[in-house]
Parts: C-alpha cells; sequence; structure tokens
C-alpha cells in the first residue's frame, strides 16, 4: 500500500503506513438520547429557576452538540510513520517538537493499540494513533531512537468523561 506517494500533501519515505478509523464508534440507543435529554432538561430546568438563562441557553447547546458528536460516526485517516516524525492525513508532527510516546495496549480486543505522543504544540498537544496492520513493538522500536517514551497509561480527566458517556 504506497498511497502516500500518491497522495498530494502526503509525506514520502513512510516507514510504516495504514489507514484507520479515528476511534472504535460505539453505536448509541434511544435510552441513551433519552438519558440525555432528560438530564439536559432538568439542569435547564434548574438553570431557569435559578433566573441563569444563559446557563440554560449554555446547557441546551452543548447538549445539542453532545447528541451531534454521539451519532457521528468515525473518519478512516491515513497515519504514517516518517523519517521525520509522524502524519495524519497531510499533517507532520516532527519528532523534534515531540516531548514523548508510549505505545498503549488495551484488554479489549476491539480497541487497536495506540500511539500516545505529548507534544510541544499549544493547539495538539495530545495525539493518538491507532496501530493497524503493523506490529506495535516495530513501531515503538523505530519512534524510541527519536522520541523518549514517557507515561501515558493514565487517562486525563476529559478521557475518563469521555469514556463515562460512551463517546
Amino acid at each position: 500500500m504506497h498511497w502516500w506517494y500518491h497522495t498530494k500533501g502526503m509525506p514520502p519515505f513512510a516507514v510504516f503506513a495504514w489507514e484507520a478509523k479515528e476511534y472504535v464508534h460505539e453505536e448509541k440507543g434511544a435510552d441513551w438520547y433519552w438519558a440525555l435529554g432528560i438530564i439536559a432538561t432538568a439542569v435547564v430546568i434548574v438553570s431557569i429557576l435559578f433566573n441563569n438563562i444563559l446557563l440554560a441557553l449554555v446547557i441546551a447547546a452543548g447538549t445539542g452538540a453532545l447528541a451531534l458528536a454521539a451519532a457521528r460516526r468515525p473518519e478512516i485517516h491515513r497515519f504514517a510513520v516518517t523519517r521525520e516524525g509522524v502524519a495524519i492525513d497531510s499533517s507532520l508532527y516532527l519528532f523534534k517538537n515531540m516531548r514523548s510516546f508510549s505505545i498503549l495496549e488495551y484488554v479489549d480486543s476491539t480497541i487497536p493499540p495506540t500511539i500516545s505522543i505529548k507534544t510541544n504544540h499549544m493547539l495538539s498537544p495530545h495525539i493518538t494513533m491507532p496501530i493497524v496492520g503493523y506490529d506495535p513493538l516495530e513501531i515503538y522500536d523505530y519512534i524510541s531512537e527519536h522520541v523518549p517514551e514517557g507515561n501515558h497509561h493514565h487517562p486525563s480527566l476529559m478521557e475518563e468523561v469521555v469514556g463515562l458517556l460512551r463517546l
């Protein structure tokens, strides 16, 4: 699979290259959306009772955005580990701008191993890339020649909330 040579903007000389979904999608049933609506409605009513209309509007808009995000299907992205760094579609993240990395493997076999990278970028401080079709140890060996390993095994508060809401 040599798509990176034919795709405008993709970096050449990919050492590893693959395609994968950006995340594992968990189908939400009607009960999930009903629960979201009931909880949001209760919070909106309480906000109005406390005369906080702005909070009620923010909660209503946030609930709508959350419902749309939960229904969204994951896109398929192109991932690559190159001589200079890692690439997601046409974005290249250079090794020299990375603080640390880790390969995360999960007990649940439906979730692929993931490369977790902490960067110096303000807008993308944490990058994750699912590994499909390659031995994670080979990718680990290659990246470890350029970036120090870090402890990324503890999920952030945001990752815990996303997991709790099954997003």
